[in-house]
């Protein structure tokens, strides 16, 4: 069971549901320790007060904001707790939004909001079965941490979740990483959704999509805790040629993850027409019907200029 990191109530309307807030997730890494690495002593930071030169204890320490370099005012945790806000104590639910609405950048770590007893049962149902049937999501805002928050409530099977969202000054102007101006073709922008067409799933529960990061260092420590070599790592695939041709990249694109899914995945894949997939060939080889033209020709110096021709890219009609 999730420990609560938060208690309070979620403010709807006149409506009133008292909720506990848990985290949604969890954290599987592997987290390592310092240690001197001559006799693997243990390293760890201390606490040390400047004024008295010793280390403190957490009892001893206190919140403070640092108003110039000769005062410090003292902020305790009760004078946070009891803030003139009426997000306090409360997530104050102020509009309701379709969720397409929400940049996805602005939404951040999800909470479950558990309802605080059998009293909040029916107003905790009402809201989600309410929000359910909307197809909208809440935005409210609350306190925590020592700061207002803005936050995002949804919908998962029978739970309220509540999302951090950042401030609207809290997001940087894509302007900033704009890419500079290009041309992008029909053909390419096609030949993009053919391979989005082949690497289409319908949920995330794959094997592939799997921490194998994590698997791979703990078999690192388990083959060290008994005095093992680990497993080497597996050779890397032949690196390819770097591909300037745009069009043949897509095209091999779609034959790798063609070939990689099989008949299992089942998704409809549809092939780039023919003439736009020969527009231009891999590292600049003639056209299969050029090579042919080439041959027929029986003057030897008109199939030489054809043959030399052929090497351009071909114009589209």
């Amino acid at each position: 069971m999730p420990r609560t990191i938060w208690s309070g109530a979620i403010s709807f309307g006149l409506v009133t549901v008292p909720i506990h807030v848990q985290s949604a997730t969890e954290d599987h890494s592997v987290h390592f320790h310092q240690y001197h690495l001559s006799d693997m002593g243990r390293i760890r930071t201390r606490k040390v007060c400047e004024l008295e030169g010793r280390e403190v204890g957490q009892g001893e320490i206190g919140k403070g904001y640092e108003w110039s370099s000769t005062q410090v005012v003292p902020i305790s945790d009760a004078e946070l707790d009891n803030l003139p806000l009426p997000t306090a104590k409360a997530i104050e639910i102020d509009a309701f939004v379709p969720l397409a609405s929400v940049d996805p950048v602005r939404i951040g770590e999800g909470y479950y909001l558990a309802p605080d007893g059998q009293v909040a049962a029916k107003p905790y149902k009402l809201l989600r079965q309410a929000l359910a049937r909307s197809s909208k999501v809440a935005v409210a805002k609350w306190a925590w941490h020592g700061r207002e928050r803005l936050g995002l409530l949804r919908v998962r099977e029978d739970v309220l979740v509540l999302h951090l969202m950042r401030w609207p000054d809290e997001i940087r102007d894509p302007a900033q990483v704009a890419p500079p101006q290009v041309r992008v073709t029909e053909e390419e922008i096609d030949g993009a959704l053919a391979l989005m067409d082949s690497m289409t799933r319908e949920d995330l529960d794959g094997p592939e999509f799997r921490d194998t990061y994590t698997e791979a260092l703990e078999e690192i420590i388990e083959a060290k805790r008994e005095h093992r070599e680990p497993a080497g790592a597996p050779e890397p695939e032949a690196e390819p040629g770097k591909v300037l041709d745009l069009m043949a990249a897509l095209n091999e694109s779609v034959a790798r993850a063609k070939a990689s899914r099989g008949d299992a995945g089942g998704a409809e894949v549809h092939e780039l027409p023919a003439k736009k997939a020969s527009a231009r060939q891999r590292g600049g080889e003639p056209a299969a019907g050029k090579s042919a033209a080439a041959k027929k020709t029986p003057a030897p110096k008109k199939a030489a200029a054809k043959k030399t021709a052929a090497r351009k890219p071909r114009r589209s009609a």
